[in-house]
């Protein structure tokens, strides 16, 4: 098997959605997160919850195996785009240093999944 750069990015971001998900139910922040999506409009906040955090783990496995790229690399597109509009955007851009909580960390994560699916074969 060939290893391509492309590829490298494509199991890097994966692995940022697997941590994600994985470390969300391993601190037991699953259940807080519910009330946060229903305070952004979504009813069921608790049962959404759960549905992100499995798609992070099981998608996020699924992406880094090469499976399903293009629906999981459009799907991470539009959680992280959200997540930016619900969480990072009042903060600014810097993550840290400059400021904190910003939305840079995941306009790169953005840009590695469209370079996902525009290498993806």
């Amino acid at each position: 098997m060939k290893i391509s750069s492309i590829m490298v990015v494509r199991v890097a971001v994966a692995a940022m959605f697997i941590i994600q998900g994985v470390m969300r139910v391993v601190e037991n922040a699953v259940g807080p997160f519910g009330p946060f999506l229903e305070s952004r409009g979504l009813p069921f906040g608790l049962a959404w919850a759960w549905a992100v955090t499995l798609i992070e783990i099981v998608g996020g496995t699924l992406l880094a195996m090469g499976r399903y790229t293009a629906p999981l690399a459009a799907y991470f597109i539009i959680q992280t785009a959200l997540g930016i509009w619900w969480v990072h955007w009042h903060a600014g851009w810097f993550v840290v240093g400059l400021g904190r909580n910003g939305m840079e960390y995941s306009a790169l994560i953005i840009a590695c999944l469209i370079a996902v699916l525009l290498g993806k074969k």
